[in-house]
């Protein structure tokens, strides 16, 4: 499995001979202006919720790469009616579907929804992906939430990409506490630094996840890492 980071919550996945990309803002976004978006192939083109910056590029791939978008109701009917985009697989919260990659798992997030013209864009969602390469989470925006707690206790999670810009979302410390709620040591952080509400202290971050034995990523937009490298990678206390 390789992962590829597009900048703020995008990433590319590589999995099962499929490529799934996860919330597409690239285009609008200054630091990721190096990124030639109609270069980038995709398969599946999943997207945690409806706001602007989790999904502006996503109707675009999917017409020229012919990928298949998956999300909740709302957000399937919406692209496929007002874009017209190929083709859609709706799912809603705690529903599962096995795909030619692996199964996906709708997990719930806390946090709100709604598309540019302010109408309503259900549920917020994250994904949880099995597959035979490995699992991972990935929270979509959200707050800390008991329900993490659930997640933890019945999937083995590998690695996890979760949230940490704060003021939107969970920052740095409650991160920590979701990486403890879903038993996993290995978290890809995201949502931080693309406006000035997120911008974090990288540094302190990292140090901060290290004392606590865990080891958090932070990757550098358009460069890719290989999952083997995260899950093996060795946790260094202090």
């Amino acid at each position: 499995m390789k992962i590829k980071y597009y900048g703020h919550s995008c990433f590319l996945i590589h999995v099962g001979g499929k490529k799934l990309i996860f919330d597409p803002f690239i285009s609008p976004n200054p630091q990721a202006s190096a990124i030639n978006i109609n270069l980038i192939e995709a398969d599946y083109i999943l997207i945690s919720h409806a706001h602007q910056d989790h999904m502006q590029d996503a109707a675009q791939i999917a017409k020229r790469t012919g990928a298949t978008i998956i999300s909740n109701w709302e957000i399937t009917q919406w692209f496929a009616q007002k874009e017209q985009v190929p083709a859609v697989h709706p799912m809603n919260t705690g529903g599962q579907w096995k795909f030619d990659f692996g199964t996906v798992l709708l997990t719930p997030a806390l946090h709100s929804s709604s598309f540019p013209d302010g109408s309503y864009g259900g549920n917020p969602n994250g994904f949880f992906i099995e597959s035979n390469e490995g699992n991972f989470y990935y929270s979509g925006d959200t707050a800390l939430m008991q329900d993490m707690k659930l997640l933890g206790e019945y999937k083995k999670i590998d690695f996890a990409f979760l949230p940490i810009g704060d003021n939107f979302t969970m920052g740095i410390s409650d991160a920590l506490i979701a990486a403890n709620f879903i038993k996993c040591d290995k978290i890809i952080g995201m949502h931080f630094d693309t406006f000035p509400f997120i911008v974090i202290n990288k540094q302190a971050a990292k140090v901060k996840f290290s004392n606590a034995g865990k080891e958090l990523f932070l990757m550098d937009i358009n460069t890719e890492l290989s999952s083997l490298d995260i899950i093996n990678a060795k946790v260094s206390v202090g």
